[in-house]
């Protein structure tokens, strides 16, 4: 993780692009110290989240796996997360998986027009995990939603963008750039009037993030009994077409 102080506002960069930033433990780890530090900082207002030009993040990385939930962070360090200051996710390339989840899990998203979301899980007989089953359709029209999910189709940036997912669209290579100047416009307000602001629009959702959890926990712990996880993992690292039985 690398992480860039630039006034009232940090730049982190997921750095693991020989895994097309995909989260490992340390992955994890790295993540939950660069927002603990964030939120911390008493002369930090806003952070933005990035990766690498082709993929922000691939997800977990099935050989390793992502870790475990941090105390303030949750999932990837960050899904389970109730952010105190802004954060504004710059997406390039892939948000795949996990990836997206943790691009659903910040304030705001900033689009190239090369970036791609999508939820592949049921292509590994698994569910997403760590926020996606219910930030999904809290983000996006239902029914969009329940087609991301349920086939692990792309949804480009532009199609994200027009359906209010994403809030600034850019040309590629330009994500990072245009969430820093929105970052810069939320840190010339008043940080503690930003910080309330956001603390209300959260407390909207945090009844209906309890029960959301708690399905996805019912859902992740019936997909990883089944055989189909194991054989949906497997097929996926040797690069074949599973073979499902429904098991």
């Amino acid at each position: 993780m690398r992480v860039e102080v630039r006034g009232a506002v940090h730049l982190l960069t997921i750095d693991r692009p020989e895994k097309r930033n995909a989260f490992d433990g340390p992955t994890t780890s790295a993540l939950d110290t660069a927002l603990n530090a964030f939120e911390d900082d008493d002369s930090a207002f806003v952070a933005v989240l990035t990766g690498a030009p082709r993929f922000f993040s691939a997800g977990t990385d099935v050989r390793a796996w992502a870790g475990e939930p941090t105390e303030r962070g949750g999932p990837y360090g960050i899904a389970g997360r109730r952010m105190r200051k802004p954060l504004i996710a710059a997406v390039e390339g892939v948000a795949a998986g996990g990836g997206f989840e943790i691009a659903l899990s910040a304030t705001m998203i900033v689009a190239s027009q090369s970036a791609t979301f999508s939820f592949p899980e049921v292509g590994l007989g698994l569910v997403a995990e760590c926020g996606g089953l219910f930030r999904g359709p809290r983000a996006l029209p239902l029914n969009v939603a329940r087609e991301l999910l349920l086939t692990g189709d792309p949804l480009p940036a532009r199609r994200a963008y027009e359906l209010g997912l994403v809030n600034r669209l850019t040309d590629p290579g330009d994500a990072v750039e245009e969430a820093l100047a929105l970052a810069e416009r939320i840190a010339a307000r008043a940080p503690i009037a930003v910080r309330e602001t956001l603390r209300a629009i959260e407390s909207a959702y945090v009844a209906d993030d309890e029960p959301g959890w708690a399905e996805t926990a019912l859902a992740r712990d019936r997909a990883r009994a089944s055989a189909d996880a194991v054989e949906g993992v497997a097929a996926f690292l040797e690069k074949r077409p599973a073979r499902w039985t429904g098991r």
